[in-house]
């Protein structure tokens, strides 16, 4: 029986559930040799990502993709597994053709298909073809990285996990973003220290530490307490400290690399830093890789790590942690207990509280402190990315028990309710909304604060019938407080914007949260659902339009966000291929100008029609 989009709906389905054994349909990602598992993983993500950027129409499934590359004298001819209309699309193994010498073809692995692809998208935009050197060198970084994941984590017993399940979850990402080209690219790191430092081969590591004299002693809370205290919880157990001096932590790559600095070398001279070394107990790196956690711990570091890491160097700004404190004060002026009040499923963690060393500008010490409510024995909540991220099989040529976290989850609730898969799926969608979709739209409704709640940023707790039941949203680099609402803000908390970028116009900030939480999160996991044969795509968009819908007549403060993402005919999205391509920092310069962005064709608008 084929299915929505052309699937082979029962092996997939029965795949997804466990049951498809060496009869589900044969997927790239399984294949028993862990390179060309990997090869076939960068090859899909990179393509994916360059006909969403470049508006390229995908046929349908058991189609063949025409991609002319007149730049390079190539077509890509690659075959279609999956259509999405959200664009998760799946596809299988390319053919490159010299345009002019036949018929003839030959396979096309990531490095080839990276540098046509990339050459198109410099020289056929007018821009040298070297300066693409540099974007698919991280493509190939990618596809070495994730292939090392993937060996490694072929060999575990089957069933293993991570140290609790919020850890197994932020372990998960094995392959990546679905749209990005080089989602697990991580330069100027050896293969021993990525052993240690890589969620997805389970790392860990002590903390590097180093004394600081009080005169360049610098940071803040929300609470008001200093940042020899804020950090007191986590040094008791260091040992003896230098006299009249506070630890401050580091993560170890980053404690070699900051020592080549002259700033932070002058310090050292001057006796006022001291490197002490790794100590203490060892904490997991999270999704982030430099956000870290351990289940025993009252909170989560995210640590500054100048490694450059997909698009940008994860070095910590003090104006972005100063964010994270303003932002901890002005809702808990308000805005939490509110939320609270109204879905105490909900919850925001705050990163309320940062410690750094030196006067003047980032040394590369600056650490963010963040609440920790996922401690052994307390709620697990589940980062929505690793739900979603794409499992591959053992590496004998099977698929996986599960193809993922979230279709082992709809398993559990088809069989408690007793409902079909789709089913299913619509129901846990719905509960989706209600504990995380809702809270984040009403924040902003409410008081115009805004975030960005991509999927790496929001996480849930699930039931016992695998439903969502709790939801959360962690980090403080991206809050924005819409002008029609600044005046009200500054009631709450005066002096909320002094000094930072914080309020912005509002069509802007719709615009940024319309991409976050509207095509990242929300119609990304629609299409995770399609991409993994779980449910119909549009069954899916009409549920989701439904809640919106309601939302946008109860929330006459959420219309301008609600009109954009339910009628609007494009939105603008984030364009991770070609900000990779141009060598752009996200991390560098403006909000507005970080990225490049595009536009993309509104399927919550066409699902309307």
């Amino acid at each position: 029986m084929e299915g929505p989009e052309g699937l082979d709906w029962v092996a997939t389905r029965e795949a997804a559930e466990g049951r498809g054994g060496a009869h589900a349909p044969s997927d790239p990602l399984d294949h028993p040799d862990h390179l060309r598992a990997a090869d076939s993983a960068a090859t899909e993500a990179l393509l994916r990502a360059y006909v969403r950027e470049t508006h390229v129409d995908v046929p349908g499934p058991g189609g063949v993709l025409h991609l002319p590359l007149p730049c390079s004298a190539l077509t890509l001819r690659v075959p279609v597994r999956h259509r999405s209309v959200t664009g998760w699309h799946r596809f299988g193994a390319v053919q490159v053709v010299a345009d002019g010498q036949g018929r003839g073809s030959m396979p096309g692995d990531v490095g080839l298909v990276a540098a046509a692809l990339v050459r198109e998208s410099t020289l056929g935009r007018g821009v040298l073809p070297h300066l693409g050197g540099d974007a698919v060198a991280r493509v190939l970084n990618s596809a070495a990285r994730t292939g090392a994941h993937l060996v490694r984590r072929r060999v575990e017993k089957p069933g293993a996990r991570g140290a609790t399940p919020f850890l197994d979850a932020e372990q998960a990402l094995l392959l990546g973003h679905p749209f990005h080209p080089a989602p697990k690219s991580r330069e100027e790191a050896s293969d021993s220290e990525l052993d240690a430092y890589s969620p997805e081969l389970r790392g860990e590591f002590p903390l590097h530490w180093f004394a600081v004299h009080p005169d360049i002693l610098v940071g803040e809370s929300a609470d008001g307490r200093t940042p020899a205290e804020l950090l007191r919880p986590l040094t008791a157990g260091l040992g003896q400290q230098p006299d009249g001096m506070t630890v401050v932590p580091a993560h170890p790559w980053q404690a070699r690399d900051i020592l080549a600095r002259p700033a932070v070398g002058a310090l050292v001279d001057a006796g006022l830093l001291r490197p002490l070394g790794p100590a203490g107990p060892h904490w997991y790196p999270t999704s982030s890789v430099r956000t870290v956690h351990r289940p025993d711990a009252d909170v989560m570091l995210k640590l500054s790590l100048g490694m450059r890491i997909t698009n940008s160097r994860r070095n910590n700004l003090r104006s972005e942690m100063r964010l994270g404190v303003r932002a901890a004060r002005l809702l808990a002026a308000g805005p939490a207990a509110r939320l609270r009040a109204e879905h105490p499923e909900f919850g925001l963690l705050r990163d309320f509280g940062w410690v750094s060393a030196g006067l003047e500008g980032e040394t590369g010490l600056e650490t963010a402190v963040r609440d920790n409510p996922f401690k052994t024995g307390g709620p697990q909540g589940l980062c929505v990315a690793g739900i979603v991220a794409e499992r591959t099989g053992p590496g004998d040529g099977s698929p996986p028990a599960y193809r993922s976290l979230l279709s082992e989850a709809v398993a559990r609730t088809a069989r408690a309710h007793g409902v079909s898969t789709a089913e299913a799926s619509a129901r846990w969608l719905a509960a989706y909304l209600d504990v995380l979709a809702v809270p984040l739209i009403r924040l902003q409704a409410w008081y115009g604060i805004a975030l960005e709640p991509h999927h790496q940023n929001t996480l849930v707790a699930l039931d016992a019938h695998g439903l969502p039941r709790a939801g959360w949203y962690r980090d403080s680099q991206g809050y924005y407080v819409a002008a029609s609402h600044a005046a009200a803000v500054e009631r709450l908390l005066p002096g909320a914007a002094d000094g930072l970028d914080l309020v912005f116009d509002d069509a802007f900030v719709d615009e940024r949260v319309a991409y976050y939480l509207g095509i990242n999160n929300l119609l990304g996991l629609v299409g995770a659902f399609g991409a993994l044969g779980l449910a119909d795509e549009g069954d899916l968009l009409r549920v989701l339009r439904a809640r919106l819908e309601r939302l946008r007549a109860a929330e006459p403060g959420a219309r301008g966000l609600l009109d954009l993402l339910l009628d609007a005919p494009v939105l603008r999205c984030k364009g991770n291929y070609l900000t990779c391509v141009d060598g752009l920092d996200e991390l560098v310069g403006d909000v507005q100008s970080q990225s490049v962005y595009v536009d993309l064709t509104n399927p919550l608008a066409e699902a309307h029609r």
